[in-house]
């Protein structure tokens, strides 16, 4: 247990006799308009909107704006944790790297299989739904859909990063615009006042109206709190960033407001705008947009949509790589292993990690929706609670001089958040607990059996020159 409290070592090549034997490291390529750009394709508004909200208004009905909306208040606490974390230790380990530094090896691990536990299933979740918005044009299996998706989203992910910056920010305008136009459509066709955002209806059997509770809105949190999940892609690239003391919290705390925006309004104008109770809990949001234009603004809608899911795929593909990546880099895995995941291609990206995240991801297209959406609610939270013990250590010992970006209202910050995630987790329920802790304890045991043996080697966190 002494390992969950003693801050990380740092990786300290051992004598080396040339520069090929010190940790690799990327290189700086992108200002704050690329990695802003990435970041919010990471977070996928539109494709996010269109794929996972639809079954929030399955559950929460009325209460589904709310519901995102005490899920964003609750990210701006997440947000500036990820930004003083992520200027103090800017490493394309992410989570890991500043859990592992700050909070101990042990707790660094478990957020790192908690972080992959999300970047392997979130890409699939949402290629999956590729196929139900190129309908208008063609009609496919979701799964085989959200394979393609998947592969092709790998082959992008080998390129140069500042090349896909580009790529992902003319896909992130469409998708923008999707977005712009549903929120305009909805608005212009509402049916119900502003009230009707806090009367907590849904559909139920039978067409009588059920009660939202208060519980299942805090339940409903964690799917809501994975609906703008993705601003945490500014930490991961902050190796790639330039200047990342500066941009890494900018970058941060501007894609979360963004996409907060592009994801809240056109869900405000959907509750007032669908027809009845049964339409809005139904969730076809491109049959209320052919409602409420035609067919042919709907089929552009819903292009929009599939090419937004493709962005996110290519964007989250290049993320998960560099996890994968900085894993490697710092010895967490056997000496082979290590070798290929620290393989650095022709345009500088990690090859060998971009296809074994975009392969895995591509059969995970297979597995039960459900299964794969809680979880990635029960992950998500933990993984905000592992980080946010760290936010709170973070200003102690070497570290309280550093310099780095720091929250405002630092210590109640984060602990006001450690004790609402916690909360959040004794809601979900019982059999998304278990898969995720089982997970977690399997992971428990390599550490036990493998890495804590060989700490003098193994799972040693480098933190990249400035």
């Amino acid at each position: 247990m002494t390992d969950t409290l003693r801050t990380a070592e740092a990786a300290v090549p051992e004598a080396p006799s040339d520069s090929s034997q010190s940790p690799r490291q990327l290189k700086r390529s992108i200002g704050i308009v690329g990695g802003t750009l990435l970041t919010l394709s990471c977070v996928t508004p539109a494709s996010t909107l269109f794929v996972v909200v639809p079954d929030l208004f399955g559950t929460l009905g009325t209460a589904t704006a709310l519901t995102i909306a005490i899920g964003s208040v609750l990210c701006i606490a997440v947000a500036f944790c990820y930004s003083e974390l992520g200027t103090l230790i800017p490493s394309a380990g992410g989570e890991y790297a500043m859990v592992s530094t700050l909070a101990g090896r042990l707790a660094g691990w478990l957020v790192f299989v908690l972080s992959l536990l999300v970047v392997m299933i979130v890409p699939p979740v949402i290629a999956m739904g590729t196929a139900d918005y190129l309908t208008p044009i063609v009609h496919l299996n979701p799964s085989m859909t959200g394979a393609g998706v998947m592969l092709l989203a790998t082959l992008a992910g080998l390129l140069d990063l500042r090349a896909n910056a580009w790529i992902t920010g003319v896909f992130l305008v469409l998708e923008v615009i999707a977005a712009g136009v549903v929120a305009l459509l909805g608005f212009t066709h509402s049916h119900r006042g502003l009230g009707s955002l806090t009367s907590m209806q849904v559909a139920g059997t039978g067409g009588h109206t059920d009660t939202v509770t208060a519980m299942l809105v805090v339940s409903g949190l964690a799917i809501a709190l994975f609906v703008t999940q993705g601003f945490s892609t500014a930490v991961y690239l902050s190796e790639e960033l330039e200047n990342p003391r500066r941009n890494v919290a900018r970058t941060v705390l501007a894609t979360l407001a963004i996409s907060t925006v592009i994801i809240l309004v056109p869900v405000v104008a959907i509750t007032m705008g669908a027809s009845d109770l049964s339409e809005l809990t139904g969730g076809d949001i491109s049959s209320m947009v052919t409602a409420w234009s035609n067919s042919a603004v709907g089929t552009f809608v819903s292009l929009c949509v599939a090419l937004a899911i493709i962005n996110a795929g290519i964007v989250m593909v290049i993320q998960n790589s560099r996890v994968l990546f900085a894993s490697a880099r710092d010895k967490a895995w056997p000496t082979p292993v290590n070798t290929l995941f620290s393989k650095l291609g022709r345009f500088g990206s990690p090859w060998v990690a971009t296809l074994a995240v975009g392969i895995p991801g591509a059969t995970l297209c297979f597995v039960d929706l459900d299964t794969l959406y809680g979880v990635t609610g029960v992950s998500v939270t933990g993984m905000y609670l592992l980080v946010a013990v760290a936010a709170l250590l973070s200003r102690r010992g070497q570290h309280r001089h550093t310099h780095a970006w720091r929250m405002p209202l630092w210590p109640a910050m984060p602990i006001l958040l450690i004790a609402v995630l916690a909360y959040i987790l004794t809601q979900q329920e019982t059999t998304y607990l278990l898969w995720t802790g089982g997970i977690v304890a399997a992971a428990t045991l390599y550490w036990a059996l493998y890495l804590r043996p060989r700490r003098e080697t193994r799972w040693l966190i480098s933190i990249p020159e400035n």
